[in-house]
């Protein structure tokens, strides 16, 4: 009895000490489409940003993956959506800008309104949902904690070639297993995917439930010491502890009632900067939108607020938005006039 609990108050005592390192909350209590704060015990969303650039540096920065999961603890399910880095978006704290989602960091930085909390505004915006909490990672961390966990499993749907730092790796068509590397790669890879960005996202989400998966069969301290070393160094949120340790109950009760959501959209770089965008019609957002505030528990609404019955014909302001062609936004050092080089075109 007393080497279980010797053990239990070690783990605890690693989860405490790495939470601690890690917990970096964002500028604002709460979000402004929340009554109040939300805790885990209720619906609440997570938005997902991963990143090459490390925790530490002030440097500005771009999302190179943004993903939002929803969780519903009432009917133990979940909901997953991966939002295109291009998606075509008006940036909050940028007078106006429309550019890139991935540029919200950067606004963020510059507004001093904070790179995390800009880039939920921005989601919020973009989905008209609450963001209540996030998770930064950045890319050593993900393959470190890839790593520390043994490797995922996943099922690759083709087989493609990739540069995977100084080297190519092969991906074979198949089940496989990947080390933090690979798995990096397999998540980032975009070009030689008939699908695009769709198809990454499909990656993206098939990998994180892989992580979730093999996270909640962790037994080993060792590997528990080794996973939070790397959360320490490398991830950043805004969780509380107790939360933090309800996580892992709730995602062992949702994943068996999980769906990805596929939100449709178009690239483009027919605008006068002749740049790649990733355009989503706000007939498509609102489609996203309240899927995703049904599952939270929020009244169905339009993209700006009002009550929306979904009984009623579309409106006009539900129809596809064809001629949203980006306007020019002074492109003196990026397309998007944030000063941070996109080299991430398809």
């Amino acid at each position: 009895m007393s080497v279980c609990l010797l053990v239990s108050g070690y783990f605890i005592y690693l989860i405490w000490d790495a939470a601690s390192e890690s917990f970096d909350q964002m500028k604002r209590d709460k979000s402004a489409k929340r009554d109040g704060v939300v805790n885990t015990d209720e619906p609440f969303s997570v938005l997902i940003l991963g990143t090459d650039v490390k925790v530490e540096s002030n440097q500005p920065w771009r999302s190179d993956v943004i993903m939002v999961a929803t969780f519903n603890p009432n009917d133990h399910s979940m909901k997953m959506l991966s939002i295109p880095r291009d998606t075509y978006t008006e940036i909050p704290n940028s007078n106006g800008v429309k550019t890139k989602i991935n540029a919200a960091p950067v606004y963020g930085q510059k507004a001093n309104a904070g790179a995390v909390t800009n880039s939920a505004i921005a989601v919020e915006e973009l989905l008209n949902i609450p963001i209540d909490y996030y998770v930064k990672v950045n890319f050593t961390g993900f393959m470190e904690v890839v790593d520390a966990l043994g490797g995922i499993e996943v099922n690759v749907p083709f087989t493609f070639t990739t540069r995977l730092f100084n080297q190519y790796k092969t991906y074979e068509e198949g089940p496989a297993h990947l080390n933090g590397e690979e798995a990096l790669g397999y998540v980032r890879m975009r070009k030689q995917d008939p699908r695009g960005d769709a198809g990454r996202n499909d990656r993206q989400r098939e990998v994180l439930q892989s992580l979730m998966n093999q996270a909640l069969s962790i037994t080993s301290i060792t590997k528990v010491d080794d996973i939070m070393q790397s959360v320490g160094n490398n991830i950043t949120h805004n969780f509380k502890m107790n939360q933090i340790m309800d996580l892992q109950k709730i995602y062992r009760e949702s994943k068996d009632d999980s769906e990805s959501i596929k939100m449709e959209g178009y690239d483009d770089k027919n605008n006068p900067e002749g740049v790649w965008y990733h355009y989503i019609s706000d007939e498509e957002r609102l489609r996203v939108s309240n899927l995703l505030r049904k599952h939270l528990e929020l009244p169905l609404e339009t993209l700006d607020g009002q009550p929306y019955d979904p009984e009623q014909a579309p409106t006009d302001e539900t129809e596809e938005n064809t001629e949203g062609q980006p306007e020019p936004t002074n492109p003196e050092q990026s397309p998007d006039g944030s000063g941070i080089p996109d080299s991430n075109t398809p």
